[in-house]
């Protein structure tokens, strides 16, 4: 019983730290999951490229996956990564959604949940692995349907769901940020901008409800406000994604190229992408 899918890496419209509101639009990069069910007793995870990594996350969705559809299979996990892990480009949640539809597949149950119930599956793994403080509803909805979500990550709601045409640049620094490790008293004291933001949000001004995220979460979680300053001028958006450390723009691509030719003075990797509006898929 072998089942594969892979789902998008996403970057922040609104952190949900400060209020437990949140926003995420999907990109063009993918984590593939394979999932191999026997009759054998336990999960075993492994990810690529990264042998000592933490696979409670991904095992765990196996784990609630045939708890609920399944005859009590075990078996393996594997996921490969175009998203460097603790980049904040939503690695976890990209990881857990293609799990989750792997694990389906393999069950032959994908007929048997919808992809939205199916993303709350991966965001509840999420939270008995420890890996996320909100269960990251905003960012898992993103990559599993695709588009720009709006959700309140409280109750794992989704509040709103468009679609937009943009090119994205991303910059990852070489540093690592862990969602879990994040300063959330000083995410709390950012609330009244992240409440300008949901408005925003709600009201389809994804763009500029991203550069208000990213300045207020910039000073909160003391990441520089330069390379979004640098950006606004050309762009449409521009915004700290998640806890960091990656930034993300988007507008028209000849803009973001000349964001780029600035960006990629400072070390790290600079890459061009595009939005993706389909989410997860099984393969």
């Amino acid at each position: 019983m072998e089942g594969r899918a892979r789902a998008p890496a996403a970057g922040t419209v609104l952190n949900a730290l400060a209020t437990g509101t949140g926003s995420a639009f999907a990109i063009d990069a993918y984590t593939t999951a394979t999932v191999e069910l026997t009759d054998e007793d336990g999960v075993e995870g492994e990810i690529a490229g990264a042998p000592d990594a933490d696979t409670r996350l991904i095992e765990r969705c196996v784990e609630r996956v045939v708890q609920r559809f399944g005859d009590g299979q075990g078996g393996t996990v594997r996921t490969e990564s175009e998203v460097p892990m603790a980049s904040g480009l939503k690695s976890s949640s990209a990881a857990a959604n293609a799990t989750v539809l792997a694990t389906l597949s393999a069950l032959d149950a994908s007929d048997e949940v919808d992809r939205e119930d199916a993303c709350r599956i991966g965001v509840r793994a999420a939270r008995d692995a420890g890996v996320t403080v909100t269960g990251a509803f905003d960012d898992a909805s993103a990559s599993m349907l695709g588009g720009v979500t709006v959700t309140d990550n409280t109750a794992d709601e989704l509040l709103a769901r468009e679609e937009r045409d943009w090119s994205v640049l991303v910059w990852t620094p070489p540093e690592r940020s862990f969602s879990a490790d994040a300063d959330v008293d000083r995410c709390e004291q950012v609330a009244p901008m992240a409440e300008l933001v949901a408005d925003l949000a709600l009201d389809g001004d994804f763009a500029r409800a991203m550069t208000v995220n990213g300045l207020a979460y910039c000073a909160a979680l003391d990441f520089p406000t330069e390379p979004i300053v640098e950006a606004m001028p050309l762009v449409e958006g521009v915004s700290l994604s998640g806890t960091g450390p990656s930034f993300t723009a988007v507008g028209e691509h000849s803009a973001l190229k000349t964001v780029r030719d600035i960006w990629t003075e400072r070390d790290g990797n600079t890459w061009l992408t595009t939005t993706q509006t389909d989410g997860a898929q099984k393969r």
